[in-house]
């Protein structure tokens, strides 16, 4: 995992402590487990945290492990599986989710995830001893009208229930509501420390970034928030980055490592519409609203992702985004066979050609990346075009 530090980030304990979290995804889990708390693997990121922690679940993303082996996955599934999700596969079949999770939440957020649940389920059927975590799936309606609206309600009651069943006691509107302002509390953070990477002024590198975003996807909440606080703090002395502002779309960054080296390149990125970055903390839910409805409202009316999103939504969310951060440049990252992430790109590009914004596609990407030259000249020379050739 390559994570570009700095020497002000280096000598924050706010960081270092955020980056141990970070570097160390599953020991947050393990020690709440051996405490006697339930944890949850979510798998997809449409799993409502709010829910799992009004029950006193911790929600722990389930990720991948590019330094990992795939024996269990070329055993189940088809090679053109996304790699990242044959790896997260790989750490549940393993017996990696067993040791981890009480629970295992899988959302559609994407057709593939779909799929890995159901290879999963007859997996537990055919095969009991794997000792798969029992699985719960939730089935979203991503169109935005009343009529899925309401399904979505019944479906996220539903879950809710299970949830309860699951912690042995009833959850109230008020232990709901409680949550929701944890989870909006972490998200007001995250926001406000986001707005130090965007515009001229940017003083957090995008490797910081997705350091301190993705550290609250494995450890409590609160403990998250209390070092988003601290850190935010400290960040606003850091000195300047330099380096042309680049906005980042495409298959998700579970790691630093393609930051990294753009950031090698003399380039920054200052905010992206993946799930392991600033989509994570769009949009709060609205405590004014019924706990249930005002979580549907949360997940449904975020950021529309590039897997469950019509283009023109896509289109605007990308020129919107694009403009409030002030990047001066966008890059296009898609893993090879998740082609899902580029169906949107030649709609996107004429659209930024039309604001001036220039940009790099990158297709068929390998996972992980390692040592990539070709990957390391093509940043260079989209760094050189951000700078006129000069």
């Amino acid at each position: 995992m390559f994570i570009n530090q700095r020497t002000c980030s280096a000598n924050s304990k706010a960081f270092s402590a955020l980056k141990t979290y970070y570097e160390n995804r599953d020991q947050f889990a393990l020690d709440w487990k051996a405490s006697g708390k339930k944890v949850a693997g979510t798998l997809g990121c449409d799993v409502p945290d709010e829910i799992l922690l009004a029950a006193g679940i911790l929600p722990v993303r389930a990720h991948s492990d590019p330094a990992a082996g795939l024996a269990e996955a070329d055993k189940y599934l088809e090679f053109s599986f996304d790699p990242v999700v044959r790896s997260q596969f790989e750490r549940l079949v393993d017996g990696t989710g067993h040791k981890l999770y009480d629970r295992l939440v899988i959302s559609n957020s994407t057709d593939v995830l779909i799929r890995i649940y159901f290879y999963l389920r007859e997996i537990q059927r055919v095969e009991p001893e794997k000792s798969l975590p029992p699985i719960t799936f939730i089935d979203w309606l991503f169109t935005r009208f009343m009529m899925h609206q309401e399904r979505n309600e019944r479906i996220i009651k539903a879950f809710a229930a299970q949830v309860a069943e699951w912690a042995g006691r009833q959850i109230s509107d008020e232990e709901l509501r409680q949550s929701c302002s944890v989870c909006n509390e972490n998200r007001a953070a995250l926001r406000e420390f986001a707005d130090l990477r965007c515009g001229g002024d940017s003083c957090v590198t995008g490797t910081e970034a997705l350091t301190v975003i993705g550290a609250g996807m494995f450890i409590d909440k609160q403990r998250h928030t209390q070092l988003v606080r601290e850190l935010i703090g400290e960040s606003r002395t850091w000195p300047k980055v330099d380096g042309h502002r680049i906005f980042m779309t495409g298959s998700p960054q579970e790691d630093t490592t393609l930051y990294g080296l753009i950031e090698s390149a003399g380039m920054n990125v200052v905010s992206e519409d993946h799930d392991w970055g600033a989509r994570h903390m769009d949009r709060d839910v609205d405590l004014s609203m019924e706990p249930v409805a005002g979580i549907v409202d949360r997940y449904m009316l975020r950021t529309p992702s590039s897997k469950k999103a019509f283009v023109k939504e896509r289109v605007d969310a990308l020129c919107s985004s694009v403009e409030k951060c002030g990047a001066q440049g966008v890059i296009f990252y898609m893993n090879i066979y998740d082609e899902a992430a580029s169906w949107d790109y030649p709609s996107q590009k004429e659209a930024l050609d039309k604001m001036g914004i220039p940009s790099l596609m990158l297709a068929v990407q390998p996972y992980p990346i390692g040592d990539d030259a070709e990957l390391s000249k093509a940043l260079g020379a989209f760094a050189q075009q951000l700078k006129g050739g000069k």
